[in-house]
């Protein structure tokens, strides 16, 4: 996660989702181009305090975010709210919480595992 930008810690999940992920996407084309093949829906669910249901929409190299459940993702990643935070905040690394059981990941796990190498997880 070296190079991937970090958001502010106190960020919550509606502002990550609705405001940053998207203004991140416009502001990088190099991740646009790494995306550009890849067509999928992705489903966020964050338990606990604050949390709730995100989608991200892939396609084309651009990414849409929106709050809620998609009819058909393609992948579904599960976690509490407080790993969500520490993994955003560099301090857990996703591939660690997974196998610990503190990421759930259903779906499509070639998916996961490239998105993964994408993002710099």
């Amino acid at each position: 996660m070296a190079d991937r930008p970090t958001p502010p810690e106190d960020i919550t999940p509606d502002d990550f989702y609705l405001k940053w992920i998207p203004e991140q996407a416009a502001a990088n084309p190099d991740q646009a181009a790494k995306i550009k093949d890849i067509n999928t829906v992705i489903q966020i669910v964050l338990t606990g305090e604050g949390g709730g249901d995100y989608y991200m929409e892939l396609a084309a190299g651009e990414i849409k975010t929106n709050k809620g459940k998609a009819e058909a993702p393609k992948l579904t990643i599960t976690q509490n709210v407080d790993d969500w935070r520490e993994i955003n905040a560099g301090r857990l690394n996703p591939q660690m919480a997974f196998m610990s059981g503190k990421i759930k990941i259903s779906g499509d796990m070639s998916l996961a595992m490239k998105l993964g190498s994408i993002m710099g997880g």
